[in-house]
């Protein structure tokens, strides 16, 4: 697994800790299906043209952003975590779908509830 590393904010966080712990942990969340993968790996920072192959690999020509490295990583281990504490979460378009039938039932109440008020009011002395 590699992954070119783009220009950022300038602190250089990820980077600088490499200079201490070659090893890395990455959390990759798919909310959708709620799932957590974890992986453990041991990361090798290469310059750009030590892999010409691999930097055109994780290179992507259409972002504006310009890489500075490469992280390559080797697989120690993965864990698939539960997903018991895995908040789901759902794009505006899905709660739209899910809310829609009660907007509908709410209207039909709604509606309901005027036409008996009206039948009051024109039933009161």
């Amino acid at each position: 697994m590699a992954f070119a590393d783009y220009r950022g904010n300038r602190q250089y966080i990820s980077a600088g800790n490499l200079a201490a712990n070659e090893r890395v942990c990455l959390f990759l969340m798919d909310y959708v299906r709620r799932a957590w993968l974890k992986i453990y790996a041991y990361v090798e920072r290469l310059a750009l043209d030590a892999d010409q192959e691999l930097t055109e690999l994780v290179s992507d020509p259409t972002y504006k952003g310009r890489a500075e490295r490469i992280f390559k990583l080797r697989l120690e281990a993965f864990d698939w975590n539960c997903p018991q504490h895995i908040i789901p979460r759902y794009t505006e378009q899905q709660v739209e779908q899910a809310v829609a039938p009660l907007r509908e039932r709410l209207q039909r109440l709604e509606t309901e509830n005027a036409t008996l008020r009206a039948r009051l009011e024109s039933d009161d002395p």
